[in-house]
């Protein structure tokens, strides 16, 4: 805010003075007398203190948006980007020595020509890096890197959730953790939150950001890329992702079915949890609390260690107590993974162990 204030405060003076200096022309080339000149100089002075007081703030964010560009775009596509800039304006000089001679238009035809070339010229460099710096090198482009993701969006379940942390930390994510500046404003608004649970997830959330940001072997960025037009956090993810080249790491059920639909890279971490959950084979024996009542009559449920639910057939009778059972089927679904088995054949329930006396 403070910044806003400041560049409408500088637009508006520039602004002020613009409008005077164009009023003070105008009036002494057509050699108005007073009181005219006066009004004429008050008029352009105050167009000009109210367009340069309103535009400042998109002078400003647009200056902001190609700044963040260059500073986040990697070097290799700079170096590509103005080799493919030149080599446009350069086109565009032997063209428009031919172009010149067709008066009156030559000139104005001829400044078209160039910033369309050099425009041109600069995305075909950016687009193309691995080809052009290929065709340099003499080594062959490696075709699946326009596909290489550029780093990983983290939305705000995620950061909450904690788990990414650890997942971090074993080295197996080898790209930069990014953080909107719209996801740390939605989670600094959780945990200033009235409710004490929310307010305390809020909290754990950005106590797992500054552990992230005190790990030496991670990236983590914070960027204000604010897509324009979206209102929802999640909106706005989607969008960053398809435009940045990024994957958006998530356990909300919702974003990640709309993410994947509009085409954006997804990594779900509850997916990844069940992936590396331990396979349980029809005939296998394990061992099962059984905590509630199942939904079919005489079904008792239970859960292993790893959290994955056990649908115990006529296990209702050991309520509360702890039973080997011996697996019958697996069936994956979008929750997770429910494993339905029945008791072991001739084995009751599994006897408490007896704490050992220390002699």
């Amino acid at each position: 805010m403070r910044s806003e204030a400041l560049a409408r405060g500088l637009g508006a003076g520039l602004g002020v003075v613009g409008g005077f200096v164009l009023g003070f022309a105008m009036v002494r080339q057509g050699h108005i007398l007073a009181p005219g000149s006066g009004v004429i100089i008050s008029l352009t002075t105050l167009e000009g203190l109210i367009f340069a007081y309103l535009g400042a703030p998109y002078v400003t964010g647009a200056w902001r948006r190609v700044n963040l560009q260059l500073r986040t775009t990697p070097l290799a596509d700079l170096v590509t980007g103005l080799f493919g800039l030149i080599v446009g304006l350069l086109i565009a000089v032997l063209v428009g020595y031919f172009v010149r001679d067709f008066q009156p238009y030559g000139v104005p035809l001829s400044a078209v020509l160039a910033c369309l070339l050099a425009y041109q010229g600069a995305s075909l460099g950016l687009t193309r890096r691995a080809e052009l710096l290929a065709l340099v090198g003499g080594s062959r482009p490696d075709p699946n890197a326009g596909h290489r993701l550029r780093g990983v969006l983290l939305d705000t379940s995620v950061i909450i959730d904690g788990r990414v942390l650890d997942l971090a930390r074993t080295g197996f994510l080898d790209v930069p953790l990014i953080v909107p500046r719209f996801v740390l404003k939605e989670l600094q608004q959780v945990a200033d939150s009235a409710d004490a649970i929310r307010r305390n997830r809020g909290r754990r959330g950005l106590e797992v950001l500054t552990e992230l940001q005190k790990d030496p072997d991670l990236t983590v960025e914070f960027r204000d890329d604010d897509p324009v037009g979206e209102i929802e956090v999640d909106s706005k993810l989607i969008k960053l992702a398809r435009k940045s080249n990024l994957a958006i790491l998530t356990n909300d059920f919702n974003l990640n079915r709309i993410a994947r639909l509009e085409g954006a890279t997804v990594l779900n971490l509850n997916e990844l949890t069940n992936a590396l959950k331990p396979v349980a084979i029809p005939g296998e024996e394990l061992v099962v609390a059984v905590v509630k009542e199942g939904k079919e009559q005489g079904q008792g449920v239970g859960y292993l260690d790893d959290g994955t639910m056990v649908v115990l057939e006529n296990g209702r009778r050991y309520l509360n107590q702890t039973v080997s059972v011996t697996v019958t089927s697996v069936l994956q679904t979008a929750a997770g993974r429910m494993i339905f088995a029945s008791p072991a054949n001739g084995n009751g329930p599994v006897p408490p162990r007896r704490p050992r006396r220390e002699s």
